[in-house]
Parts: structure tokens; C-alpha cells; sequence
């Protein structure tokens, strides 16, 4: 069935097209993974199939099935501030929902009667398994105070409720514009299972790679306002871009060869042209406009002569810090090596940023001590980012800091040269810095710690808003870094592709050195944890088996117990008879008859105390 269908769409923003009579087809079952550049139009063209912005010309087409139901995750969601959680994640006109609502808001006001009334609606409607489905969804997605007001939360809290909100509709088609920003690693993880496992049909922009090799079937690249199709996840589509742009490259080359020949012929003809040359000189045109056409080329090799490290880097001894009860660092001892690329890993809250920032001076530690060596130059790209001027040109910005890189065979690379390898061309270096989008804003950012020339760089979430293409050359120039490097990233390709090694910050102030990458970190902490669920799986056999045994030995006492009681009964009421059948017996045998009754009494009090103590027992194990 077919969800979506593009024909002829054209977008532009004043003189700039970023899509001219793109095509594109979705049908049902479709996971796609939209890439290009940044500024490219990624953005607009979610938004004009979510008919948020109109396509240009008349021969554009958006035809969307009328029989589905979409949903479009935002890069930056909009809510009405004075919802709660409860009321935004729950907007959505569906009677099961509405009823899940109702009982949520009736268990927060721990009104007895309104939960009544909820839960013979669930009931009537059949919808306690979306209860549970909903449940997981904002637990995974660390969204427990359903009360809490949106006006209260931060930028990443809103998308995540926007995530869970868009979820709980259970669409048909979802557009998702950067859905893993803001997520933690466990949340990223749980997202890309749960929607490769969903009969979902996708079309999304992201920049993380392993949810894309993980989730997508297609990739579409949006390049020189022209869709490119290519089946398969993202490795696959590597693949496939590398023959591509080789085959562009020979044939720009042989455009480049024609172009030139076409020019010299012109340069030969007299002013007064005949209408045949007039079509030769359209031809001259249109080969040169083609052959200019820039092919950008995903990885570059950046030789900077970094400033030299001497023999001692950075040395903790004994750090410690707290903030009031929680614990960020406890009695950490380490001593960093020359050209160390370490990863570090913990949950929102374990300390990452504050470590760090304990490192570059800008946290004192409680208790311990750090030294820096003294040919140790940081640059420090948080991610808060840099305050950038908006009345700069893009040049400035870099050449206000130098105007060139000293490179290892002696050469310069200059301001310009370092803009353009990271895809700012010459004509966009005199853009202000106001013009720019978001994700360039990004990029101008981290050129700006780049150009310092540090000898150790401190990358705190560094990928946020870079489009893959920038992400493959900042790699590039990272791998090919001559000095120290600490990623803090929720990006695990990026950090599986950088790092020699992980701390692993465990909240509780503990660091662990794991020597390995991040899928092998994930890999084996996976392995332990079913280690553990096999081992409490086969303990709690183990119980179980011991719990029946013991079972099986009450219940045999207790089989004793009341034989003996019957037998004991038994032995009464012959006594009871004796006494019936020989009322003038002789006194001394009606004494002894008397105590062995007493004793019988007894014994069966003792054995009835006993019968009901393992009944007891026996209870324990219902």
C-alpha cells in the first residue's frame, strides 16, 4: 500500500533551491533515513509532507493516504506551556485514551470514585494492554511525573514528552525529525528496538548511524537538491555513495575535459554567431554549469602540526566531590598517557560534565589533588557551545582567533582552507554568522576550539546537530589528531570509532576502566546481565525445588500427624468403652484407666498443636 508520494516537489528560500523536482515514493512497511548536509533542506522538505510549508510550482504533487494516521516528531516540539505532562502526552482524540486519562489523573488526585468509573471504561473498551504499553513508554523515556507542568521542563524533558505523545497515538506513518536528540544511550537503544519490531512505517532524519544500520531498510540522500535512493540500512548505503560519487567524479572529469574544448572553440568564433553556433554555445553552458558542480568528498585528511606534549599530560590523585549527598567522584587516581582517546560513559546525572570540568579549572575538587602538565594546551568544546557574535561574518569569526594552522610538512592551513574542509565554501565564509542554521552554528562552534590548536581536546557531546557529512570529517580530522582526546557522547558510532578506552562513571563516584569499545562495553554488560538473569532464573529453580521438597515433607508429616491422631482417637474411645462395659471394675485398674486417658488427651492436644503448625507451614507456600 502506498503511504507517500512526491512528484515534481520543488522548495526554495530566495535564490537558494534545496530541492528541485525531487520524486519519492513510501509504501507501507518503508523505514527510511533521510541524510544530507546541513542547511540542504532535510528540515523543510519533513515539514512540506506534513503540509506545514507548501511546495513550490504547479507541477508539485503531495499525495498522502487519506486512510493512514501520521504523526511528525519536530526538532523542537511546541506544547502549551500551562499543560502538564498528563494533559500533553495524552491530547490525542481516541476514547482508550481518553479513558487512560481519565484513570491516570484520577490516581494522581487519588479520587476513589472518578478511578471507579476509569477503570470500568478500560475494562468495557478492552484497553488495559495500551495502559501497559503507555507505562513502558514514558518509563523508558524517564518520564514519571505525569503532573509535573511543561513550563517546568527543559529543552530535552519536552522532546522526550513530545516522543512519548507522538508513540502513544500508535501511527501509521511517522516522521521523525532528529528523534534521538536529548536521549541517553539505554533510551536510544530501547527507541531503535522498539521501532524496528513495530509494523511501523518510517521516514526520518538523524544523525546517528548505528539507529539508522539498526532501523532504516532505505536511505535517501537529499544532495544538490536531488534525491538519491538506496536500499538497504546505512552500511549498505555506503556502499552504494562510494560508487556513485566515483562514477560522478569520472564523469565530472570528462565534463571538465569537454567544457574545456567548448570554451576554446568559443574564444575562436567571430562576434557575428549563426543560429548553429548559438546552440553550441547553449551546450558550452549547460556542460560547464554541470561540471562545476561541486561533489563534496566525506572524508579529508587534515595534517595539523599539533602543539608538542611533553612527558607528563594530566595526573588525578585521590579526587573526590560531592554535591551535598551525591557522590561524583570518590578517592579517583589516574595518570593520562600521551595521544590517549578515552570515552566517557554514565547516565544523565553520574558527573560526566562536572569531571571535566574539575579537569579545565573550572570545578575545584573536595578532597585530592589534579596536575596539568605544563605543554598541555585544552580546547573544550562543551555543550552549551560558544556565544557566537551575529554580526560576523563567518571568516572572522576563525581569523579573529588565527589566520592559519601551521601544517606537519611545514606548509599553512589557512582559515579559509580549514572553513572550506569543513563544507563552508568560500561563498558562505561571507554569510553572517545570523544567517546561519543551527547545525552551522554548530560546526562554526567547533571550528573555533579547532583553531586554538590544542594538544588535548575535551569533546562534551560534540556531535548535537552535526549532519553525517561533517561528522565523517570531523572524524576524520580526530582519528589523525596528535594529542589527547576525552568524547562525552550519547553518538555511539562516533565513540566506538575514536576511543581506545571508557570510564565508566557509575553514579555512585565510582569510575571503572573498561578497556575496550562501547559495543563491547554494551556487548558484555548485556552478557552479565543475562548471566544474572540466568543465574537468578536457575537459583530461583533452585528454591523452587527445595520450596517442593519441603512441601512434600509438611505434607508427609502432616499425613503422620493426623494417623497419629486417628490412632490416638482410637485408643480414647476403647478407654471411653472400658469404662462403658465395667463400671464395677476394680479401683486400682479404674485409676490406671483414668491416667491412660489423661495421657491420651494430651498426647492428641500436642498432636492437633502440631497438625495446625505445619497447616501453617503448609500456607506459606500457596
Amino acid at each position: 500500500m502506498n503511504y507517500l508520494l512526491l512528484e515534481n516537489v520543488t522548495k526554495s528560500y530566495g535564490e537558494k533551491i534545496l530541492f528541485e523536482n525531487i520524486n519519492l515514493s513510501i509504501n507501507q512497511g518503508d523505514k527510511i533515513g533521510l541524510i544530507a548536509k546541513n542547511g540542504s533542506g532535510k528540515s523543510t522538505l519533513l515539514r512540506v509532507i506534513f503540509g506545514e510549508e507548501s511546495p513550490e510550482g504547479e507541477k508539485s504533487k503531495i499525495i498522502i493516504n487519506k486512510d493512514i494516521k501520521l504523526a511528525f516528531l519536530k526538532q523542537e516540539p511546541v506544547f502549551d506551556e500551562r499543560f502538564s505532562i498528563l494533559d500533553a502526552v495524552f491530547d490525542i482524540d481516541d476514547p482508550k485514551i481518553n479513558a487512560i486519562k481519565q484513570y491516570e489523573t484520577a490516581v494522581i488526585r487519588n479520587d476513589n470514585e472518578t478511578l471507579d468509573i476509569a477503570i470500568a471504561k478500560l475494562d468495557s473498551l478492552d484497553a488495559w494492554n495500551i495502559e501497559n504499553t503507555i507505562k513502558e513508554i514514558l518509563f523508558k523515556l524517564k518520564i514519571p511525573k505525569l503532573d509535573q507542568k511543561i513550563n517546568e521542563l527543559s529543552g530535552g524533558q519536552k522532546k522526550r514528552v513530545a516522543l512519548a505523545r507522538i508513540i502513544v497515538q500508535e501511527p501509521d506513518f511517522l516522521i521523525l525529525d532528529e528523534p534521538t536528540n536529548h536521549l541517553d544511550i539505554d533510551m536510544i537503544e530501547w527507541l531503535e528496538s522498539f521501532l524496528s519490531n513495530k509494523k511501523i512505517t518510517l521516514f526520518m532524519v538523524t544523525h546517528d548511524r548505528y539507529f539508522l544500520e539498526n532501523t532504516c531498510n532505505r536511505i535517501v540522500e537529499l544532495d544538490r537538491g536531488q534525491l538519491f535512493t538506496y536500499s538497504g540500512n546505512y552500511e549498505r548505503y555506503l556502499e552504494k555513495k562510494a560508487e556513485r560519487m566515483h562514477n560522478e567524479s569520472v564523469t565530472t572529469d570528462k565534463l571538465k575535459k569537454l567544457y574545456k574544448k567548448e570554451l576554446e572553440w568559443l574564444k575562436r568564433q567571430p562576434k557575428a554567431r549563426t543560429t548553429k553556433s548559438k546552440s553550441r554555445i547553449d551546450r558550452a553552458h549547460e556542460i560547464g554549469e554541470k561540471a562545476s558542480k561541486a561533489i563534496y568528498n566525506d572524508s579529508i585528511s587534515i595534517d595539523i602540526e599539533t602543539q608538542r606534549l611533553g612527558g607528563k599530560i594530566l595526573e588525578l590523585y585521590n579526587v573526590e566531590k560531592a554535591f551535598d549527598d551525591i557522590k561524583i567522584l570518590n578517592d579517583f587516581s589516574y595518570k593520562f598517557k600521551r595521544f590517549e582517546k578515552v570515552g566517557i560513559i554514565g547516565d544523565n546525572g553520574a558527573g560526566k560534565s562536572t569531571f571535566i570540568n574539575m579537569i579545565t579549572g573550572l570545578v575545584r575538587p573536595d578532597r585530592g589533588k589534579i596536575v596539568i602538565g605544563e605543554t598541555v594546551h585544552f580546547g573544550n568544546f562543551s555543550q552549551g557551545g560558544l556565544v557566537l557574535s551575529k554580526d560576523k561574518r563567518v571568516l572572522e569569526v576563525i581569523t579573529d582567533i588565527a589566520e592559519y594552522l601551521p601544517m606537519a610538512n611545514g606548509k599553512k592551513l589557512t582559515a579559509e582552507q580549514l572553513l572550506e574542509r569543513f563544507l563552508f565554501s568560500r561563498k558562505h565564509q561571507q554569510v553572517y554568522v545570523s544567517q546561519l542554521s543551527g547545525g552551522e552554528k554548530r560546526r562554526l562552534q567547533l571550528l573555533t576550539v579547532l583553531m586554538k590548536n590544542p594538544n588535548f581536546l575535551i569533546l562534551d557531546e560534540p556531535t548535537n546537530d552535526l549532519d553525517i557529512v561533517t561528522l565523517n570529517i570531523l572524524e576524520d580530522y580526530l582519528m589523525g589528531f596528535k594529542g589527547n582526546l576525552i568524547i562525552i557522547t550519547h553518538d555511539r558510532y562516533f565513540m566506538d570509532k575514536l576511543t581506545d578506552h571508557l570510564f565508566i562513571m557509575d553514579g555512585m563516584g565510582n569510575i571503572k576502566d573498561f578497556n575496550g569499545t562501547y559495543t563491547e562495553y554494551r556487548a558484555n554488560k548485556n552478557i552479565k546481565k543475562r548471566e544474572e538473569v540466568s543465574q537468578n532464573k536457575k537459583q530461583s529453580i533452585e528454591d523452587k525445588n527445595v520450596q517442593r521438597k519441603e512441601k512434600k515433607k509438611i505434607d508427609n508429616e502432616i499425613s503422620r500427624t493426623l494417623k497419629e491422631i486417628d490412632k490416638k482417637e482410637n485408643e480414647k474411645q476403647k478407654v471411653h468403652q472400658f469404662f462403658e462395659e465395667n463400671m464395677d471394675a476394680d479401683p486400682g485398674k479404674i485409676a490406671e484407666m483414668g491416667k491412660k486417658l489423661n495421657a491420651l488427651d494430651n498426647e492428641i492436644l500436642n498432636l492437633e498443636n502440631r497438625w495446625e503448625s505445619l497447616m501453617e507451614k503448609l500456607e506459606e507456600f500457596e
